[in-house]
């Protein structure tokens, strides 16, 4: 273990991981938090996905074909978060929110669709706080309302053009994560690959400043650029192409390139952060291997 993972200080570990500081109270982060800049962005929805009063004419985003050369999908940690989903397209549980489309096609090395894999998706509302009465504190502390509920979390299986579609509403941030979806795959009941995806930052901007919900909270403190879970040279590959659509919803899309056999070497996207992380004993996806004073005590 090098000198520099060995004095990592705790909240060196909390900015490394950007996961065990989801549990701050949101006054006290706050009151440190400058607002941002006057909100420009109209014309977004609002009220859930009940407001997606247009969805049976979104457009096919994947109407190009995706080439001879299909590049792997790296992998990413799953997270202390996940847990508990149903199968399910709306994934929303009714929460209010900016309505979003999610469309995913998931094809194999040979540029093939995978059909009948299974897509699990899960994130944080747009409070910035994940649901589910299976979490670890980190993820909702004592929030009753969503240790109660299991919103913004589903899975489905792709059909034979290797496609899924979920209704949800856009994500909200927490301390040290720029704004993220978690998706993990699996083809013939096999994990292919866990990762994590991104919206453009000027569209989290757009969106964070102006819309209801989600412009009541502060400043994020954490943009992409500053994002410290993937590697910064190929988080660009997991950023969601997008497109406002008529009815003010957000159509959101991205091809993955899964393993059509294990047997096959899976590539990484976690960052040097992630990685000192591992090597020194610390799992960003296990809370119980955080060193001691890490996980907020339950009141």
């Amino acid at each position: 273990m090098s000198t520099k993972t060995k004095s990592m200080t705790r909240r060196g570990l909390l900015g490394a991981m950007g996961l065990a500081v989801v549990a701050v109270p949101l006054p006290r982060f706050l009151a440190w938090a400058k607002p941002s800049v006057k909100p420009v962005g109209r014309g977004w929805a609002t009220g859930g996905t009940a407001a997606m009063t247009g969805a049976r004419s979104y457009p096919n985003p994947f109407t190009s074909q995706p080439g001879a050369a299909c590049k792997l999908t790296c992998a990413q940690i799953v997270g202390p978060c996940h847990g508990n989903t149903q199968v399910r397209q709306d994934i929303s549980e009714g929460h209010p929110g900016l309505p979003v489309r999610l469309a995913f096609r998931i094809l194999d090395e040979r540029c093939q669709p995978v059909e009948g894999a299974s897509v699990d998706i899960w994130h944080a509302g747009p409070e910035g706080t994940y649901s589910g009465d299976d979490q670890h504190a980190l993820c909702n502390a004592d929030d009753e309302k969503a240790r109660a509920a299991h919103w913004f979390r589903g899975v489905q299986r792709t059909n034979a053009e290797g496609r899924v579609d979920f209704n949800t509403c856009f994500p909200g941030w927490y301390p040290t994560r720029t704004v993220h979806i978690h998706f993990t795959i699996q083809v013939a009941g096999v994990e292919s690959v866990t990762s994590q995806l991104y919206f453009e930052d000027s569209l989290n901007d757009d969106i964070l400043r102006t819309q209801a919900l989600y412009n009541t909270r502060g400043a994020r403190d954490t943009r992409n650029t500053d994002d410290k879970v993937a590697a910064p040279d190929q988080q660009s590959d997991f950023v969601l192409q997008t497109q406002k659509m008529p009815d003010g919803a957000l159509l959101a899309w991205k091809t993955f390139i899964v393993r059509s056999s294990t047997s096959l070497p899976l590539c990484e996207a976690n960052s040097e952060h992630i990685q000192a992380l591992l090597k020194s004993g610390v799992n960003p996806s296990d809370p119980s291997t955080f060193p001691p004073g890490m996980i907020p005590s339950k009141k």
